[in-house]
C-alpha cells in the first residue's frame, strides 16, 4: 500500500494529467486479467470435457451391453464357451488370450528395450553421431508404421519359422497363435518403451555419472547402481505403456493368432484376444445378444486397460526417486 501511495505521489508531481495516467494503468491491468482467467476457464472446460467423454463411453458401453449384462452376468468372464449358433457366450478364452499375448510380448520387448535405451542414452555413443541418429530415425519409424503391415510380416516371415520349429520338435504346426501374435507384438510395441527409455535416461545430470566415474567406478557399475535406480520409474512408464499398446492391438494380432474361440492349452495353440474377436464377429452379429456380448467384451476390455494403467500408477510412484 505504501509503495502504490509513493508512486500515487510521484505522478501528482511530475504528471499534471495523474487521473488519465492511472486510468490507463488500472484499463492495462484489467486488461492483462481477463486474458489469464479465459485461459484458466478454458484449460478447466478442457479438463472436464475429458472426464464427461470418458463417462460417456463407458455409459453408453454398458447401455448397449445391458441385454447380455442381465443375461449372463459376471458369469460372462468366467464361461469357456463362445457359440453364436445356441446364443452362448463366455469370455475367458478372450480374456486370457489377450493377457497372455501382452504379457508375452512384454517379457519378449523388456530385454531388447532397456538394451536400445542404454546404448542411446549417451553411454556407448556419441549422441551427434550419424549412427545414434540413423538408429533414432529408426526406432521412431517403427511406431508410425501401420498394424497391417506388421500383420503381413508376421503372417510371411514369423510363421513360417514358428511352423518349422513346432515341427521339429513334435508341435502341432500351426504356424499362428499366441506366441505367434507374441512375437509380433514385441516388435510393434519396442518403441514405445525404448524411446521414453532413452529421453529419461539423457536427462539424468552428467554430474551425478561423473561423480561415480570419479570415484572409480566401472561404466557397467554407473549403469547398474546410478543409471538405472534413477530411471526405474520412467523405464517402467515406458514399459507400462508398451503394455497398453499391446493389450489394445487388433489388427495385427488378428491375422497370425489363429482366431480360435476355444481356450488355449499352451502358448502355441490358436486362439483370439478380446480385440480380435470384435474386429472379426462385429460387422457378421445378427441378434442384439451376440451383439450385446461383443460390446461387453469391449467394456471388459476398457477395465481391463484401466486397472493396468491404475496398477502402473501406483507402482511409479513408488520407484519415483526422491531428489
Amino acid at each position: 500500500m505504501s509503495e502504490e501511495k509513493n508512486d500515487v505521489q510521484k505522478i501528482c508531481h511530475m504528471d499534471p494529467n495523474w487521473k488519465k495516467t492511472r486510468k490507463i494503468k488500472e484499463f492495462f491491468r484489467i486488461h492483462d486479467i481477463i486474458p489469464d482467467f479465459l485461459f484458466k476457464k478454458i484449460l478447466l472446460l478442457c479438463g472436464i470435457s475429458l472426464i464427461v467423454l470418458i463417462f460417456s463411453i463407458v455409459i453408453s458401453l454398458i447401455i448397449h451391453s445391458a441385454p447380455s449384462i442381465k443375461e449372463f452376468g459376471f458369469k460372462f468372464l468366467t464361461g469357456k464357451t463362445w457359440d453364436p449358433v445356441f446364443e452362448e457366450y463366455g469370455a475367458l478364452p478372450f480374456v486370457i488370450g489377450t493377457l497372455s499375448t501382452s504379457f508375452l510380448a512384454l517379457l519378449i520387448t523388456i530385454p531388447f528395450s532397456l538394451a536400445i535405451s542404454v546404448y542411446l542414452g549417451g553411454e556407448f555413443i556419441k549422441e551427434k553421431s550419424f549412427f545414434a541418429g540413423f538408429l533414432k530415425n529408426s526406432i521412431d519409424l517403427l511406431s508410425g508404421i501401420p498394424s497391417v503391415v506388421y500383420g503381413f510380416f508376421g503372417l510371411f516371415l514369423i510363421v513360417p519359422v514358428v511352423r518349422y520349429f513346432q515341427i521339429k520338435f513334435g508341435i502341432p504346426p500351426y504356424g499362428v497363435g499366441i506366441f505367434t501374435a507374441s512375437s509380433v507384438l514385441s516388435i510393434m510395441i519396442i518403441p514405445f518403451s525404448a524411446s521414453l527409455g532413452r529421453e529419461v535416461i539423457e536427462m539424468i545430470p552428467a554430474e551425478i555419472k561423473e561423480a561415480g566415474y570419479s570415484l572409480g567406478a566401472t561404466r557397467y557399475e554407473v549403469i547398474r547402481r546410478i543409471v538405472l535406480p534413477y530411471c526405474k520409474s520412467g523405464i517402467i512408464a515406458g514399459i507400462l505403456l508398451a503394455l497398453g499398446r499391446a493389450i489394445g492391438e487388433t489388427m495385427a494380432v488378428t491375422m497370425v493368432i489363429g482366431n480360435s474361440n476355444l481356450m488355449p492349452k499352451s502358448v502355441f495353440s490358436p486362439a483370439n484376444t478380446m480385440a480380435s474377436i470384435i474386429a472379426n464377429e462385429f460387422s457378421e452379429a445378427v441378434t442384439e445378444l451376440h451383439l450385446a456380448s461383443l460390446i461387453k467384451i469391449g467394456l471388459v476390455l476398457f477395465f481391463v486397460t484401466t486397472i493396468i494403467s491404475i496398477t502402473g500408477k501406483i507402482i511409479i510412484r513408488k520407484l519415483a526417486v526422491s531428489h
